[in-house]
């Protein structure tokens, strides 16, 4: 970890303020490899934004994060989940089986969460069915032969609360602010304390990277337009620190909306002009895009990171019909798009 990029990734309890820590988990063959969660203290026990993938490494690097302040996994009183990914919720549901501690998410994970706790459910089941609306053939192929076709319905079950509205949440020495910011997940929330100026963000704002859009079983029909509103809607609040889940703590989280807010633009621009030059559909246009910060092409990547491209060009292709700028037609199953 020599890069200075990854020292956030180091394991270990860090007070980014008064009572709060992140700790940072392990995660398993995953470019992000590590996932922050933040410690709270609430009382005499914690308050944990995010829980982690349940994973023997995981827990252990959160055991050990948890010693460093004095405490325990037994300490921790409930998990504020920011959304029902599985590196983010499914050690908060472990722990919770094991100790008792409740658990919070979005309410909007709710059709999301049903689908991964059906026992019929199959692993990337939606992403594989977009992909052939996208024209992504050979990377839908790519995905099912990845994939194997075993369902993966453990670790998921219901919180012990879901979280409706823009709501206060009562911890003993602070107050804390939940805010439902959908984009990334549909139930995506943030978490605000206002009196410290911090922004619990969860996937919502990362510092290095920009966040998936729509990745899930039970993604909303315009995932991209509802990411831009809860940027802006965030953006519109005062500035605070950024406590990302993924990436290093930074000052101002109104800094990188700003910049997030201009990528998207960019990249409606370039998608425009892909399907300007000739693309009909959403793979066609991903292909004649780059991807990642070495500019690579879509068929340089994985198939996994092939997926989430080719997913995230149909994101931005349906909000530029939206915008009037392109026209949508569906012919066998396939969306083509045309100029307005």
């Amino acid at each position: 970890m020599g890069d200075s990029r990854h020292e956030w990734m180091r394991p270990g309890a860090y007070e980014v303020a008064p009572g709060v820590h992140r700790i940072p988990l392990p995660l398993p063959n995953d470019g992000l490899r590590a996932v922050n969660v933040y410690a709270i203290t609430d009382g005499d026990a914690l308050t944990l934004i995010d829980g982690g993938w349940a994973l023997d490494a995981a827990r252990e690097q959160l055991n050990a994060g948890l010693r460093q302040i004095g405490a325990g996994l037994g300490d921790i009183r409930r998990f504020l989940v920011t959304h029902a990914h599985r590196d983010h919720y499914t050690q908060a549901v472990a722990l919770r089986r094991e100790y008792g501690s409740r658990v919070l998410l979005g309410e909007g994970e709710q059709p999301t969460l049903e689908k991964l706790m059906h026992p019929s459910h199959v692993s990337l089941e939606k992403q594989v069915e977009m992909l052939a609306a996208c024209g992504a053939g050979p990377v839908r192929d790519a995905v099912i032969a990845a994939r194997g076709g075993k369902s993966r319905t453990t670790g998921w079950e219901e919180p012990d609360e879901w979280i409706t509205s823009s709501t206060d949440v009562s911890l003993a020495d602070r107050p804390l602010r939940a805010l439902p910011t959908p984009g990334h997940t549909r139930g995506h929330v943030v978490f605000i304390d206002d009196a410290s100026s911090l922004l619990f963000a969860g996937d919502h704002v990362l510092p290095h990277i920009t966040p998936s859009i729509g990745f899930e079983q039970a993604p909303s029909e315009l995932p991209l337009r509802e990411y831009l509103a809860s940027l802006r809607l965030v953006r519109s609040l005062p500035d605070m620190r950024l406590l990302p889940a993924h990436g290093p703590v930074t000052e101002s989280a109104h800094q990188r909306i700003d910049e997030l807010l201009d990528h998207h633009d960019r990249r409606l621009a370039d998608t425009a002009r892909t399907v300007e030059r000739g693309a009909t559909t959403a793979y066609e246009a991903a292909r004649a895009l780059t991807w990642t910060r070495r500019e690579r092409k879509l068929d340089d990547l994985d198939p996994y990171n092939q997926m989430l491209a080719v997913l995230e060009t149909a994101a931005h292709l349906d909000v530029l019909v939206l915008q009037s700028k392109l026209r949508a037609e569906t012919v066998d199953g396939v969306t083509h798009y045309a100029p307005a």
